[in-house]
């Protein structure tokens, strides 16, 4: 049977996509709810005043993740994805009980750890990966990339009412539902994977001297780092220097994320389908840089605010579909979840370092240093990804489920 080069995705292919988004949407709503309101909330709990003490619950998933990311991902490689991300679903449903019992700072963070520890994002990538063909891998790395900018945008809007209704700890129990709704989804709704072949000595070793796979975490290391900082510096540029008040930010938050994805989705078509992947990519690399610059040069305003964050968001969110479907093209097919826990790792450590830069450079030199280290950042990333080869195109017959 000949196989059209541009075949349309299969209904199981869809079906993984769409399962798969969702599972990491569910988990990722879960971990974004308390951010807008928890800094308010724990001056009412013992502990809470210690600002330290708030910034560890906050971020402490993040550090438990990238601890763990790795070990799940190579698990995944050994006994299979499926139980592995149920387990992880598992540890992340104690947690948020966990959190919705806690009466104090303290147990909020062991709380926050364990939801961290529940670390799947490497085994559902390389399921995504195993249940997608090449040609189409992209996408649904796109349709998790954007349920998790979606989320996040939801989050902003829903955090403050749901809050005002059922308090901090009904939210941690409606994250609670949240896991459980996405462990049923993994039973039922996410196709059975092919078999993984069972980890061989030594390929931790093979994925950390690939240069291309190494260049790839440079990436999303630098593009996690990136975003933390956004959200150090412009929630308070809105305040002082666009008049917006904190309650009113969603307004700017929600069309600059759903513009974004609108932007986004003709580019990854692009880069799958005239195997023009390095060129996008590279592009959105260079958008990175110009971000900064805008933001440092013209970001005192809300319209400009908005436009550079828009720009942002574009050239996240493709990088975000981009990055993981070439690691999983270039990856050992042994070795899928391994060099996927690699690269979620050096993701979790941007997402923490970038707050701790973002903090220290804002405080010490102000904000548009901080603007100039991620534009020294980002070209640094450019330069690394102009010596990177990008996957081979193939094309693969459908399978059907």
């Amino acid at each position: 049977m000949s196989v059209s080069e541009h075949d349309s995705m299969t209904s199981a292919e869809w079906r993984a996509g769409v399962s798969l988004a969702a599972i990491f949407g569910l988990r990722m709503l879960g971990l974004f709810l308390i951010l807008p309101v928890f800094a308010v909330h724990a001056r009412t709990i013992p502990g809470g005043d210690d600002l330290t003490l708030v910034g560890l619950a906050i971020g402490a998933y993040g550090l438990t993740q990238a601890c763990l990311q790795i070990a799940f991902g190579a698990a995944s490689d050994r006994w299979g994805r499926k139980p592995v991300i149920i387990a992880g679903l598992v540890v992340f449903f104690v947690g948020c009980v966990v959190a919705a019992l806690a009466d104090t700072i303290h147990m909020v963070i062991v709380g926050r750890v364990l939801q961290g520890a529940g670390a799947i994002s490497a085994a559902v990538v390389a399921l995504a990966a195993d249940l997608t063909r090449d040609q189409h891998r992209t996408k649904v790395m796109a349709m998790i990339g954007a349920s998790i900018g979606a989320v996040f945008a939801i989050s902003m809007v829903a955090a403050p009412l749901l809050y005002a209704a059922v308090g901090m700890d009904g939210i941690f129990w409606f994250t609670a539902l949240l896991a459980l709704g996405a462990i049923l989804v993994v039973l039922y709704v996410v196709p059975d994977a092919p078999p993984v072949p069972r980890a061989n000595g030594g390929r931790f070793v093979d994925v950390l001297r690939d240069g291309q796979l190494m260049r790839l975490n440079f990436g999303v290391f630098a593009l996690h780092l990136m975003q933390t900082t956004m959200w150090v510096l412009v929630p308070g540029a809105l305040v002082a220097s666009a008049g917006l008040p904190l309650a009113e930010h969603w307004k700017v938050y929600l069309p600059v994320v759903l513009l974004s994805f609108v932007i986004m989705v003709p580019a990854v078509i692009v880069a799958e389908r005239r195997d023009a992947m390095k060129l996008v990519f590279n592009a959105s690399v260079v958008l990175l840089v110009l971000v900064q610059a805008g933001l440092y040069l013209f970001g005192q305003s809300l319209y400009g605010l908005a436009l550079w964050l828009t720009l942002f968001f574009v050239a996240f969110n493709v990088l975000e579909a981009t990055q993981p479907s070439w690691i999983s093209k270039v990856a050992p097919a042994t070795a899928k979840g391994t060099a996927l826990g690699v690269y979620n790792t050096l993701q979790s450590a941007g997402l923490f370092l970038g707050g701790v830069l973002g903090g220290y450079v804002g405080q010490h030199f102000g904000n548009g240093a901080v603007n100039l280290v991620c534009a020294l950042i980002a070209m640094v990333w450019f330069a690394l990804a102009l010596t990177m080869t990008p996957p081979p195109r193939r094309v693969e017959p459908a399978v059907t489920v």
